[in-house]
């Protein structure tokens, strides 16, 4: 891996060693300019979870992609720095069923630096969420600006839970802490993710990406924009609109 190509993708500029503030700033940096989006799955793409296919979508390419792909790229980011990476089997909460999706739903990181206990729950791959990494030991509020964040154990793992901007706490999801090899154990629900009419991702589109005040997405026909935690919506006029906005909000084209 070229580091130094992958901090220039990510515009990020502070110093680069295996500790907290390095970590802290490159999640917050990859959330600010890679975004979480599907695209490919609606165009009939496959999506490759190999090193080399995942850097050329990413970096070479400026695309984004969802969680099997951006938290794979990640952990190979900070191993290489330094950091001690272990890819967790997440599984999304379900609110109509009051469940928990299948396992490998989502990849989710624990991540180590060398010399520090604590564990730290990172991601770049679920979209609207955290925009630190969490402490996994902690049962406390962990509070990110608006919004805060716990992690309750549960089930032999721990589950998160977010406080939105109304107050209301709404669960995100479930991980325990067992180690597993990526991508061979994660492929198989990939491949149900691009192909499965359960599945999300291929019953609607999205391409989403924080900003400073808030986030920018687009979001099954609409151009959805969220500020200081006032969120507004309009749908799309048209596909030459939505070709434009990917243009000036994500920084690619189709």
């Amino acid at each position: 891996m070229d580091v130094a190509t992958y901090l220039a993708r990510i515009e990020y500029q502070g110093h680069v060693r295996p500790d907290h503030e390095t970590l802290r700033g490159l999640q917050l940096a990859h959330l600010l300019t890679v975004p979480f989006e599907n695209l490919d799955i609606g165009l009939g793409r496959k999506i490759e979870l190999d090193d080399q296919a995942l850097w050329n979508k990413i970096i070479t390419n400026h695309r984004g992609g969802f969680c099997y792909e951006l938290n794979g790229l990640f952990a190979w980011l900070l191993k290489q720095i330094g950091f001690e990476v272990t890819y967790l089997d997440a599984r999304d909460y379900h609110e109509d069923s009051d469940s928990f999706g299948i396992h490998f739903d989502h990849l989710a990181l624990m991540v180590h630096a060398p010399g520090d206990t604590t564990r730290w729950l990172a991601d770049v791959g679920y979209g609207d969420t955290f925009i630190q990494p969490l402490d996994i030991g902690s049962g406390d509020e962990q509070v990110q600006g608006l919004r805060g964040y716990r992690l309750e154990p549960f089930r032999g793992g721990h589950q998160l839970w977010e406080r939105g901007f109304d107050g209301n706490w709404e669960r995100q999801y479930f991980f325990d802490l067992e180690a597993h090899n990526f991508p061979s154990e994660y492929e198989k629900t990939c491949i149900y993710h691009q192909t499965s009419s359960e599945s999300v991702f291929t019953r609607k589109r999205v391409v989403s990406r924080l900003t400073r005040d808030g986030r920018v997405s687009i979001s099954d026909g609409y151009l959805v924009m969220t500020k200081d935690g006032k969120q507004t919506r309009r749908p799309l006029k048209s596909e030459d609109e939505l070709r434009q906005l990917l243009e000036d909000n994500f920084g690619f084209s189709l």
